[in-house]
């Protein structure tokens, strides 16, 4: 009743400032006989009586009717004991301005004594409300028609259907159109009292992914268990129900026939001995000897004497559920009486939910890709570092979190977001590229071939690194914003969908997939890391500095997961634990892809994300258990691909 009612007031207050300048305009005709016909109904301003009223006003046909309705409603018509006429009443001072219904204009200033104000319940007003929306669904106003229909998607009534339908036809706006026909088609499913149209209007909708197609086509089909001596011919009944089974177990079915008051309570083995003991009188219960009392049958007799003479109240032991219960049958019944409705809604709903499994593998594709998406671009600058050079740096993930702080400083600077994110991509890159590079020069040329001391070093200082951006930043999250323009995301249906930012983050990806090739396939500097990598000796006699390239592909790496930092710092929290929230991912991307191939990284982080994306739609409340399974899934796959889904051949290989 409470939504009911701000419903109304909802549509009341939006067509109060729609009606009250064409009722300035004088009219050809006039409402006051129409109100004077029903001045009794009205004055008494009962919720059973008023209909008529209301109906009469609404079905005049007349301009003023909405301005009549809105002016009831808000507790603004007043009645001027002279007459009896019905005017709006503005306060002035310590006297009322009187409104005529039919002119708009002031006709009378009078004291508050010469007039009795109406005050109509909340049962009225919603009433009224009913009444408004045919008016509001044919407004000259294309946003009043818009409201209507919203008011009827938030709380249709049967009552909204006549007006619904009459307004279909003069609707001009194709969109309005399009709304008002689905709307009709919702409520004849619901409210139309001809069961061919509701079926219909049933098979019209058959298949329909939406929301609200599901939610008014499920009422139809639910049921209710029920009990009863023979099963009833004249309920829609869905199945007959057997106790005992796996849907029904026997004393589930006992206490609802307790409920429904068909059997008595069930007495346990407790509650007899305490109403016993509570009966004893001269050394017997019920005319039963305590000492007699041993056995379960001569209790039962003792409590069946107790009943009988009223001190005791009726109840069922658990030897006699069974025998109870073999009485009755159980069964659910439909809430929808018809069955002709509720078979074809079963069949609608049949047909929406084979659309729905396949739009909800749609959208667990499309979440996958964009996890995968993340991944990779997580990973891709370790694909250089751990891929192509084969250094094991396990503070590439700060270097993510250096990105995504990056970006957060930036946005203190400039207030734009916009500009702020084109402005931080770029900045990362730099910061992260500079501190790969002292990495390198500081730390990693006095580690080459040797994997453990180089895991250990940067994991010391990967350590370092976080608590220097808790001394810095803080432990609290703090904001990264994405620009408005990547508020919200691409909705397809009510179960397909894809925020912006994810996309945004997989073009990023295919950018930075097509830099990578390019850099490596098309440049001196690819040219002279390829050669490195396969054979620094033979690269050195060439005329490459070795040293030189290794401090340039890894500050490239580096700089890469700054740029990865900002993107992931979009819908991520950015605090100092934020790579490590991605540097195993990173890890089994490049060595499940193949270590040293950009493909194979690309083809790794897509297969983790759909694997974790599947195991989470398994469990969807355990993302811990999704990540655990998906790290046992890649170890057991790595024993069968050792070197990844690609590859190296030949020298590129090594041993």
């Amino acid at each position: 009743m409470i939504k009911r009612i701000s419903t109304a007031l909802a549509l009341v207050v939006g067509l109060a400032f729609a009606t009250l300048a064409p009722v300035a305009r004088a009219q050809d005709a006039s409402i006051q006989p129409i109100l004077q016909a029903n001045a009794a109904l009205i004055v008494e301003s009962s919720r059973v009586t008023i209909q008529p009223a209301i109906d009469a006003v609404a079905a005049s046909g007349l301009a003023q009717a909405p301005f009549v309705l809105v002016t009831w409603a808000d507790r603004d018509m007043w009645q001027r004991k002279a007459d009896g006429l019905f005017f709006k009443a503005v306060k002035n001072a310590k006297q009322y301005d009187l409104i005529d219904f039919d002119t708009g204009a002031v006709v009378a200033t009078v004291d508050k004594d010469a007039i009795d104000q109406l005050k109509p319940n909340s049962g009225i007003r919603a009433v009224i409300a009913v009444a408004l929306v045919k008016f509001q669904l044919t407004d000259p106003n294309p946003a009043k028609r818009a409201e209507a229909l919203d008011a009827i998607e938030r709380n249709g009534e049967q009552s909204h259907l006549a007006p619904l339908r009459d307004s279909i036809a003069s609707e001009t706006d194709p969109g309005l159109k399009a709304r008002k026909e689905h709307l009709e088609t919702l409520l004849t499913i619901r409210f139309d009292a001809d069961t061919a149209t509701r079926i219909a209007a049933i098979e019209k909708v058959a298949g329909d992914t939406g929301v609200d197609v599901r939610a008014t086509l499920n009422p139809l089909v639910a049921t209710t268990l029920k009990a009863a001596k023979t099963l009833p011919d004249a309920k829609n009944v869905a199945r007959q129900i057997k106790p005992g089974s796996e849907i029904l177990s026997r004393e589930a079915a006992y206490q609802l026939l307790v409920a429904e008051g068909l059997a008595p309570r069930l007495l346990n083995d407790r509650d007899l001995r305490d109403t016993l003991t509570a009966n004893i009188v001269d050394g017997a219960v019920g005319g039963v000897p305590v000492a007699e009392l041993g056995t379960n049958a001569a209790r039962n007799r003792a409590y069946d004497a107790l009943v009988a003479a009223g001190t005791a109240e009726a109840a069922a032991t658990t030897d006699e559920i069974d025998e109870i219960i073999d009485d009755f049958t159980f069964y659910e019944t439909y809430s929808e009486p018809n069955s002709e409705v509720t078979q074809a809604a079963n069949a609608a709903l049949h047909k929406s939910a084979l659309k729905v499994g396949l739009m909800q593998f749609i959208d667990l594709c499309l979440d996958a890709l964009s996890l995968g998406s993340i991944y990779f671009l997580a990973a891709i600058g370790l694909a250089i570092t751990f891929g192509v050079m084969g250094v094991i740096n396990m503070a590439h993930g700060e270097f993510i979190m250096m990105g995504a702080y990056t970006g957060y400083v930036v946005q203190q600077i400039i207030p734009n977001y916009t500009v702020s994110i084109i402005v931080a991509i770029p900045l990362a890159f730099a910061v992260t590229f500079a501190a790969g590079v002292a990495m390198e020069r500081l730390v990693i040329r006095w580690l080459y071939s040797r994997p453990l001391e180089t895991l250990l070093a940067t994991f010391g200082i990967s350590i370092a690194l976080q608590q220097l951006a808790k001394n810095i930043f803080g432990t609290q999250a703090r904001p990264l914003t994405s620009p408005a323009w990547l508020d919200g995301g691409l909705v397809i249906n009510d179960v397909v969908g894809i925020s912006y930012i994810r996309i945004a983050i997989f073009v990023l990806a295919l950018i930075f997939l097509c830099l990578f090739l390019f850099i490596m396939k098309k440049t001196r500097l690819g040219l002279e890391t390829r050669a490195v990598t396969q054979n620094p000796k033979m690269a050195a006699s060439m005329g490459i500095n070795p040293e030189y390239v290794n401090m340039l592909t890894f500050g490239l790496g580096s700089g890469i997961a700054g740029i990865a930092g900002v993107a992931i710092g979009l819908y991520a929290k950015v605090t100092s634990e934020l790579g490590q929230d991605y540097i195993v991912q990173s890890f089994m991307t490049v060595v499940v892809g193949g270590v040293g191939n950009i493909w194979g990284t690309l083809f790794g982080a897509l297969m983790i994300g759909s694997l974790q994306k599947g195991i989470e739609w398994f469990n969807p409340s355990n993302t811990l258990a999704a990540q655990t399974y998906m790290i046992i899934f890649i170890i057991i796959f790595i024993q069968f691909r050792p070197r990844g889904i690609i590859a190296l051949k030949g020298r590129a290989a090594g041993d």
